[in-house]
C-alpha cells in the first residue's frame, strides 16, 4: 500500500480512552441538548416558511443600496447575503401574514424595485408554513426511520449488544452535530438534513467495519479478554477508517472552500460529522460493548447454533 496513515501492528490501548471518551461524550451531548432547548436552531426558510429570491446582477452589486431599497418594503426580517461572485445575490425574506398569496405579493414587491435595471432572477421559492410544517414533519420522520431500520439491521446481523451500541454510537454523532448548528446558528434546511443523514451512514459504516472485526475475532480467540480482543479489533481497522476519513474530508474541504455560500453550511455539517463519526466509531462503538456486558460466550453459542445446524443438514 503506497500511502499508509498508520502502521499495520499499532497496540494503542483504546479501552483505557474510554476513561475519557465516555465523559467528553456525555458532556458534549449534554451541551448539545440544552442548547437545542435554550438557544434553538436556527431554522431555514424550509421549516419556518418564507421566501428566497436569488439574482444575479450586471456587475458587483450595491448590497447596503439593496438593502435599503427592501427595508422600505416593510417585509420584516430580511437577509442580503453574496454566494460566489460579487454579482450573485440571495435575498430571504421572513414568512408574512396573509397566507401564501402574501408570499407571492412579496416576490411582486421585490420585482418592482429591481424594474429597469439588468436583473437575472434565477431563482425564486416562496415555501408556506402548511407547507414547512409538513416538511419538519417529513424530516423527523426520515431521521427517526433511519436510526429505526439501523436498529433492526444490526440485532439481525449481529446480536443486540451490537446494535444498541451502534444506536448509541449513531446517536451521539447526530446529537452533537445537531449541537453545532445551534452554536453556530447554522440556517438548518432541508439540506441540513441531508447532511444528518449522511453522517449516519457514514458514521454506521464505520461502526459495522469495527464490529465485523470483532465479531470475527470472538469467533478465533475464544479465551482472550473481552477488552484486550475489542484493542486488538480496532487497531486491525484504524488504517482502513483512518483513510477513509482523510480522503472524504478532502473533498469535502475543497467543496467548503470553493463551493460557494449557498452550500457551506451543509459541507461545514458534513465535514463535523466526519470527525466526530469517526472519533465514535474508534472510540465509543466498541467500548459501549463492554458496558453492555458483552460476553465471547454469546458467539460461542451461536457458532455451535450454526455447526449444529450445518450437522443436521449433512444428515
Amino acid at each position: 500500500m503506497l500511502l499508509r496513515l498508520i502502521p499495520d501492528d499499532t497496540h494503542i490501548k483504546f479501552m483505557w480512552l474510554r476513561k475519557v471518551s465516555f465523559p467528553l461524550s456525555i458532556l458534549l451531548v449534554i451541551a448539545s441538548i440544552t442548547a437545542f432547548f435554550t438557544v434553538g436552531l436556527n431554522y431555514g426558510i424550509d421549516f419556518k416558511g418564507g421566501t428566497v429570491i436569488e439574482i444575479k446582477t450586471d456587475g458587483p452589486a450595491d448590497i447596503a443600496a439593496i438593502r435599503s431599497d427592501l427595508s422600505g418594503l416593510d417585509l420584516g426580517d430580511v437577509q442580503v447575503q453574496e454566494f460566489g461572485g460579487s454579482d450573485d445575490i440571495l435575498i430571504r425574506v421572513e414568512e408574512q401574514p396573509g397566507g401564501e398569496l402574501a408570499q407571492q405579493n412579496v416576490v411582486q414587491d421585490i420585482r418592482s424595485i429591481f424594474e429597469g435595471q439588468n436583473v437575472d432572477f434565477r431563482r425564486v421559492e416562496v415555501v408556506g408554513p402548511r407547507v414547512s410544517g409538513e416538511l419538519a414533519r417529513a424530516g423527523a420522520t426520515a431521521v427517526a426511520a433511519s436510526l429505526l431500520a439501523i436498529l433492526f439491521y444490526i440485532w439481525f446481523r449481529f446480536e443486540w449488544q451490537f446494535a444498541v451500541g451502534a444506536i448509541l454510537t449513531t446517536a451521539n454523532d447526530v446529537i452533537i452535530t445537531i449541537g453545532l448548528f445551534v452554536l453556530l446558528q447554522l440556517d438548518f434546511s432541508l439540506s441540513s438534513i441531508a447532511a444528518v443523514l449522511t453522517i449516519i451512514g457514514y458514521s454506521l459504516n464505520d461502526t459495522v467495519v469495527v464490529y465485523d472485526r470483532i465479531r470475527e475475532n470472538l469467533r478465533k480467540y475464544k479465551k482472550r479478554p473481552l477488552p484486550e480482543l475489542l484493542d486488538m479489533s480496532i487497531n486491525e481497522t484504524l488504517s482502513r477508517t483512518t483513510l477513509t476519513s482523510l480522503t472524504t474530508l478532502l473533498a469535502l474541504l475543497a467543496l467548503y472552500i470553493f463551493g460557494g455560500e449557498v452550500i457551506q453550511s451543509f459541507t461545514l455539517a458534513m465535514i463535523f460529522g466526519i470527525v466526530i463519526g469517526t472519533y465514535s466509531s474508534i472510540f465509543l462503538a466498541a467500548p459501549f460493548l463492554i458496558l453492555l456486558k458483552l460476553r465471547p460466550d454469546a458467539m460461542n453459542k451461536q457458532d455451535d447454533g450454526e455447526k449444529g445446524g450445518d450437522a443436521k443438514a449433512t444428515v
